[in-house]
């Protein structure tokens, strides 16, 4: 669980630019080296960076220690309110131009 109780927070602003937002990031089907029969789906952390920035840690192409530290990684809940954002933008469109063609079929 991550803490997420209003009186934690301030500043709050509603998210406005969801779909804009969300073309900036870029899916894809990939295995990992380590199991190269697995295929999955998900994206580079680096390409995230742009539309979510707070999403990642790490830094790209940083030196790699002898214990495996230093790749970047993504914390894929930090995508979930802007996901949430643009689905609603999406959502309103959609019910605009529903309401649109139902008065132009209604002529």
């Amino acid at each position: 669980n991550t803490s997420s109780d209003y009186r934690l927070k301030e500043n709050n602003v509603a998210i406005s630019d969801g779909i804009t937002r969300i073309k900036l990031l870029k899916p894809y089907r990939f295995n990992w080296k380590s199991k190269p029969d697995v295929t999955v789906d998900g994206f580079f952390a680096h390409e995230v960076t742009p539309a979510v920035p707070e999403a990642i840690t790490g830094e790209k192409d940083a030196p790699i220690d002898a214990i495996g530290a230093g790749y970047q990684m993504i914390d894929f809940g930090k995508l979930v309110p802007l996901l949430t954002a643009a689905l609603q933008e999406a959502i309103g469109k959609i019910e605009t131009l529903e309401t649109k063609v139902a008065a132009l079929e209604a002529k």
